[in-house]
């Protein structure tokens, strides 16, 4: 089922050629090659009127064919005739006619096709099934598994269909699980058939937690041409791999089911290199793994529990997957607190086996390298504005981190500082506060008051405070870690120009502009020192002046700054991040400010869409952008559009940030004035 596209091709490869015609058709175990020739051979008997030979590869194929023309055309070559004699007077009589050969299950074409070919002529017509791929000299039928809808039609034709529909998704779940391999899907329906009283959902379970070994697909049905089970018929392509190739299937089979990123030409070692390049081609060659692109490969999902399944079994499972989990964890070491889109494009083939170390092997981590996978995850996904992603990887990372290393270490402090902090930037501050704060007193009983990483968790707990309008609790936070950055780092640390710009930050929400501009330029200055002019952390110096200069009615200051600042976020995070929304707002409060009121109102719109698709409906920002908007109604006499965005905005506010909070203040505030302006 669902092979007629496959059916039409072979037979026109078939009949084109001017000579003798080979096709082979190729493809991993089980995938359904005999069964394809077989339909092939019932579909065009009548085209063949030389008659079809069917032959095994794995027998004595010579003796098969002659032993096919003495009883279909009862002629018989003479005994004391050498084979290949014997063979060409077959050829030489054999019935008029086009002919097709089947040589079934090739794994040799030299000792088991090449001596037994007829002569050429355009009608003997040779069609071949192998596990093998061969050069492009041999045309060749690729035969991969079904498409979803034709194992579905597969599953039909063997379990009634009332069933099926009783339970549809499940249905899709067992084919999808199945990786569409026909003689999967048909050993599974077989066995549903023998058991009415199973339902799909118990079934698919348990093929999950057995796997290979599930009885389902042991063994194949007495009934069935095919006289293999899905690891039987694998094994049959395992026991032609050489050692080498064998472990570097087993090696593969520990990435997640995803394109596997590996490119052979960044091993410097020449042996190495040829060890992984010609492992990597018998395996391709067998069809066990699929070459997607260039350094890029996948393994069919039943091939990969095959895989595991052998690396279980052998005496270094417990080794090699130490090996592979080292080798990740420094992949995760790669991924910055705050990746630009480079940093995104790079890692995002990482992350599905990033997360398989995270979620499977987790085990196989040292103590010291246990949380990196969790947060490198964390990261990647917050650093994009996809919190809902990330935030399962923190908590995961908090937990495990306390599973394994108890409640007293350093990685506990720093868990629960990530954690905090994707707290923080998704508007739940009150949330933030304990982990913020249990970190900081775990870092000071273990590194004492003097480090750097105090200076740190005494710098998250301020920018919270901050962030909440607790500003005489924030202030003396911050010029602790400034004072002690500055002594323990040095003047001329990114750290220090850190604490510089937050107490910027601070000082310009309690009015005090001129020591939050001198604050902001020698952070700046310091930041293009240290990280250039091309780089995330100056994109947001630049909004914040850009920012101070906007409070202080300084517009034409301000407009080239927030500019600045958007183009740069645009060049290192692309169009689609919540920074991207903030320097479209920004620019937008300062047109509006300006008299642009046209211009202005395209921008918030942007910001509101973009903030509402990353942050979702009841977030800060988006009451932020929302009571931006409205203003511009208001500003612009349309208040009947203005009215129901403030009401959105307040009620965002209330339920995020509580009925006392500064921001919400400020919204009751300007609401109240729409109300006045609109109905006076």
């Amino acid at each position: 089922m669902g092979r007629e596209a496959e059916l039409q091709n072979l037979h026109q490869q078939l009949q084109t050629s001017r000579q003798v015609a080979i096709v082979a058709v190729a493809g991993m175990g089980g995938v359904g090659k005999t069964e394809l020739a077989i339909q092939y051979a019932k579909k065009h008997l009548q085209n063949y009127q030389g008659g079809v030979c069917w032959l095994s590869a794995q027998g004595d194929v010579g003796i098969q064919i002659l032993r096919f023309a003495q009883l279909k055309f009862k002629f018989i070559a003479r005994d004391d005739w050498e084979l290949a004699d014997r063979l060409r007077y077959c050829w030489q009589y054999w019935q008029q006619g086009e002919v097709l050969l089947v040589f079934d299950d090739v794994t040799d074409y030299k000792t088991q096709v090449q001596p037994y070919l007829p002569p050429e002529l355009p009608r003997f017509k040779v069609l071949l099934t192998t596990r093998q791929g061969f050069d492009r000299t041999l045309p060749q039928l690729p035969l991969g598994v079904l498409k979803p809808l034709a194992a579905m039609k597969l599953l039909k034709a063997l379990v009634d269909r009332e069933r099926l529909k009783s339970e549809p998704w499940v249905a899709r779940e067992i084919c999808k699980s199945l990786g569409y391999l026909p003689l999967a899907l048909e050993l599974v329906g077989r066995y549903l058939d023998t058991m009415p009283d199973l339902s799909l959902e118990t079934l698919l379970k348990r093929l999950e937690k057995k796997r290979l070994e599930h009885e389902a697909v042991v063994k194949a049905n007495s009934l069935m041409r095919y006289k293999y089970g899905v690891a039987e018929a694998f094994a049959l392509s395992w026991e032609q791999l050489d050692e080498n190739a064998q472990g570097v299937g087993c090696w593969l089979s520990l990435y997640a089911l995803a394109d596997i990123p590996f490119s052979v030409e960044a091993i410097e070692d020449d042996d190495e290199q040829e060890y992984w390049e010609k492992a990597i081609a018998e395996l391709w060659k067998l069809h066990l793994i699929q070459w997607q692109a260039k350094g890029i490969y996948r393994l069919h999902p039943l091939i990969r529990l095959f895989f595991q399944m052998k690396l279980n079994e052998s005496s270094n499972a417990v080794e090699v997957k130490t090996a592979f989990v080292a080798q990740m964890v420094e992949v995760a070491k790669r991924i910055p607190q705050q990746p630009n889109r480079e940093d995104i494009f790079n890692f995002t083939p990482h992350i599905p086996h990033l997360a398989e170390v995270a979620t499977h092997l987790s085990q196989y981590l040292s103590d010291g390298d246990l949380i990196r996978p969790f947060t490198g995850l964390g990261w990647f996904y917050q650093g994009q504005g996809l919190y809902q992603q990330a935030e399962p990887w923190l908590r995961q990372c908090v937990k495990i981190a306390e599973n394994r290393l108890g409640s007293e270490h350093p990685d506990i402090a720093t868990s629960l500082n990530n954690l905090a902090a994707l707290h923080k930037s998704t508007g739940r501050y009150s949330e933030a506060e304990s982990p913020y704060k249990k970190a900081l007193e775990l870092t000071k009983r273990l590194l004492g008051d003097d480090h750097p990483i105090v200076a740190t968790s005494l710098n998250n707990l301020a920018e919270l405070y901050r962030y909440t309008a607790r500003y005489s609790e924030a202030e003396p936070l911050y010029l602790q870690a400034l004072e002690l950055r500055q002594r323990l780092l040095g003047d001329n640390h990114l750290d220090v120009a850190n604490s510089l710009s937050n107490l910027a930050l601070l000082y310009k929400s309690t009015g005090r502009y001129n020591e939050a501009e001198q604050f902001f330029h020698q952070a700046l200055e310091l930041k293009k020192h240290l990280l250039g002019d091309k780089h995330l952390d100056i994109a947001i110096n630049l909004n914040n002046l850009a920012g101070l200069y906007c409070s202080i009615g300084c517009y034409n200051e301000a407009e080239p700054l927030f500019e600045q600042a958007l183009e740069l976020r645009q060049h290192l995070l692309g169009d689609n991040h919540p920074n991207i929304a903030n320097s479209l707002n920004n620019l937008a409060v300062l047109y509006e400010s300006t008299g642009r009121y046209s211009k202005a109102e395209t921008l918030h719109l942007q910001a509101l869409e973009l903030w509402k698709r990353l942050l979702g409906d009841n977030h800060p920002d988006v009451a932020t952008s929302l009571n931006n908007l409205a203003g511009l109604y208001s500003s612009t006499g349309r208040f009947s559009e203005g009215k129901p965005l403030f009401e959105q905005a307040l009620a965002i506010c209330e339920r995020t940030l509580g009925v006392g909070h500064p921001d919400t203040i400020m919204v009751r505030g300007n609401y109240a004035r729409f109300l006045r302006e609109a109905y006076r």
